[in-house]
């Protein structure tokens, strides 16, 4: 099960880095951050000190809340293939005084120099459809799970609907990408972006992938009519 091309990717997302919050949440209507906070309930696991990876963290708005949610002491560790989302990412841990609870690392998820059973969970927040090899990138994140740690995946999705359906195929096809080309300069990657999401697996195939992959007790949800579907896995 194979996606993008890793460079392809990483020169994508530099490319559009300076106007990715804005933009991403134009893409959402601003209901992500809504979708964020209810995967924090699966994330955060109050009176412990965890540590926590966030993969395809991107400009790092779930990293942020993740380390705001979270009882003091625990570590969230930001890793993402661009350069560029991470620069941005830096700027605003910084701003916010986190430096000390969140890290901003490159890297590939396929092949980390974490050791075994280093992370209490793993997150990935509108990232897994990007990842180039995604079976390898799974079975990559088991191995650093803890024993009953979690994988927590958020992603975009089409809704089952057939007229809910139809509205957002409209705007995410048609409008979308020329809201993202005229403010980022970058028509390419916003029409990559809603295609990315029609061509990632149903939900019944992505768990059964989960599953063939190592995890257990593989649950779904989907939020806002299946516009986002959460994907929990555990080790």
């Amino acid at each position: 099960m194979n996606g993008p091309k890793k460079e392809n990717v990483e020169q994508m997302f530099d490319s559009i880095a300076k106007d990715y919050d804005r933009l991403n949440h134009i893409m959402s209507l601003d209901i992500d951050r809504t979708w964020r906070r209810r995967a924090l309930k699966q994330i955060v696991e109050k009176g412990k000190k965890q540590e926590i990876l966030d993969i395809a963290c991107g400009t790092g708005d779930f990293s942020i809340a993740i380390a705001r949610k979270s009882d003091h002491g625990t570590m969230v560790h930001g890793l993402d293939l661009s350069a560029g989302m991470l620069e941005v990412m830096r700027q605003k841990v910084a701003k916010l005084g986190l430096q000390d609870r969140i890290t901003a690392e490159q890297g590939d998820c396929e092949k980390m120099d974490f050791a075994d059973d280093s992370f209490d969970r793993v997150t990935i927040a509108f990232g897994i459809r990007n990842f180039e090899h995604r079976e390898a990138a799974l079975r990559e994140i088991l191995r650093v799970l803890r024993p009953g740690g979690k994988l927590v995946i958020l992603e975009l999705s089409v809704p089952a609907n057939p007229i809910i359906r139809w509205c957002y195929n409209l705007y995410f096809t048609r409008i979308l990408p020329l809201i993202g080309g005229k403010i980022s300069g970058d028509q390419a990657a916003y029409n990559y972006l809603p295609a990315s999401v029609l061509k990632f697996p149903g939900k019944k195939e992505w768990m059964a992938t989960m599953a063939s992959c190592g995890y257990s007790r593989v649950q779904h949800k989907a939020f806002t009519f299946g516009i986002c579907r959460m994907y929990v896995g555990q080790k």
